[in-house]
């Protein structure tokens, strides 16, 4: 189905369009969602605002705003490239108020496509159909996530805040958490959605009063899907961040080379790292977390290289063609502002050997991102699983306290 949708769309893009007056994006806000393969929809809403002649348009979920500017119109046709995640919506204007079209994703050796739908001045993500909220599950809940198989599970943990019928939050993941969801109670009906651009998710789940949340589903992106449940447990916790990622028996090192994102081979024993306190990061441009630690690093990096501290990032991207990282990382990079040397691994993140090819010296990458501590001798300090990012709230700020906290405990030393 996808490869026929594709295909549809690599005809239509071969068609000259005829001379027309250009279609005017209305300011305002949008409510979109997108279409998966059994009929689900995934709602988030977005601003259109316009400077000059330029249009600017601002997904929205929750507190957040991804700004989004790369917008080009001709006639009744609308291409948004998407700043991250090497991702676009193609769209057509139905009238001044209704956009149609797709999400276009690109993955290692396909387009991922989803049919995009958009109506100006619907400000609301869901609509209370069932009435007011029986129930407020504002707080923390200890969360089971099932695989589509149902043979494995993973531990993580809920924190919502619900306003009458709105809730927001997220769920705090043992390898990062699922960012800015939004979405409402209505009855006894919970739905939370995203979409940054790259990830697309619903959660829905059944509220048994004030205790219980069950028959959670999550979907995830066109197909997938998985169960979930949740009860409510002020103290519910996760592993340890420091324990999920370690070193061989053995080995106290790093050693590795990888060509930059200019072509440039970079090596940890470079001059340019020996007598510093150097972090050593985990991650891939089409990661959620590794977006918020970037946006995190690149500013902790500008206050803190003068002390002696050098950030290395080690990129493992949905391709193995280096031209097509190279660009990837190139928009990231740009969109952070990264002045630390960000290096292109070679190796995709789906890559069942990718510790072995790339970090012999670790038992295993647990998750992205991952940061490695690295001592001013040049040994291992310390294995930071995961980040907690700005929709975190208070863990956000305990993330980045713990980072300064050990950076300055080896700046010490």
């Amino acid at each position: 189905m996808f490869r026929f949708l594709t295909l549809i769309l690599f005809s239509v893009s071969q068609i000259s369009l005829p001379a027309q007056e250009e279609q005017k994006f209305q300011s305002g806000s949008w409510g979109a969602s997108l279409q998966r393969a059994d009929g689900h929809f995934i709602a988030f809403n977005f601003d259109v605002s316009r400077v000059g002649l330029k249009n600017f348009i601002y997904i929205r979920n929750a507190t957040e705003r991804l700004k989004v500017d790369n917008i080009r119109i001709a006639g009744d046709s609308v291409w948004i490239g998407l700043p991250f995640f090497d991702s676009k919506i193609r769209a057509a204007f139905k009238g001044n108020d209704i956009l149609e079209g797709w999400w276009i994703k690109r993955l290692k050796d396909h387009d991922q496509v989803m049919a995009f739908t958009a109506r100006l001045n619907q400000g609301f993500r869901f609509s209370p159909s069932a009435g007011p909220a029986r129930w407020n599950i504002s707080g923390r809940w200890a969360v089971t996530f099932w695989s589509p198989s149902g043979l494995d599970s993973t531990a993580a943990v809920g924190e919502f805040v619900q306003k009458g019928n709105r809730v927001t939050g997220t769920f705090l993941h043992p390898t990062g958490d699922y960012r800015y969801l939004e979405g409402i109670v209505t009855g006894d009906s919970l739905k939370l959605s995203c979409f940054d651009g790259g990830h697309a998710y619903l959660f829905t789940a059944k509220i048994e009063g004030n205790q219980l949340l069950s028959g959670g589903l999550h979907y995830s992106g066109p197909t997938y899907k998985e169960q979930w449940t949740a009860k409510r447990d002020e103290n519910a916790r996760l592993p340890d961040e420091f324990s999920l990622t370690r070193l061989k028996a053995g080995q106290t090192r790093l050693d590795f080379s990888f060509r930059d994102i200019n072509g440039k081979m970079v090596s940890i024993h470079d001059a340019r790292f020996q007598n510093k306190v150097v972090l050593v990061q985990i991650m891939g441009s089409w990661c959620p977390n590794c977006m918020d630690e970037t946006h995190f690093l690149s500013r902790f990096y500008d206050s803190y290289r003068t002390k002696g501290v050098e950030i290395i990032g080690l990129a493992y991207e949905r391709s193995t063609d280096f031209a097509r990282s190279q660009k990837s990382l190139r928009t990231f990079q740009q969109r952070f502002d990264v002045h630390y040397p960000l290096l292109i691994t070679g190796v995709t993140d789906a890559d069942s050997m990718q510790t072995q090819k790339t970090l012999p010296q670790l038992e295993n990458i647990e998750g992205f991102p991952t940061t490695i501590f690295i001592s001013k001798t040049g040994e291992v300090a310390k294995i930071h699983t995961g980040f907690n990012g700005p929709a975190t709230g208070a863990h956000y700020e305990a993330e980045k306290q713990t980072f300064a906290r050990i950076v300055d405990e080896l700046l010490a030393r």
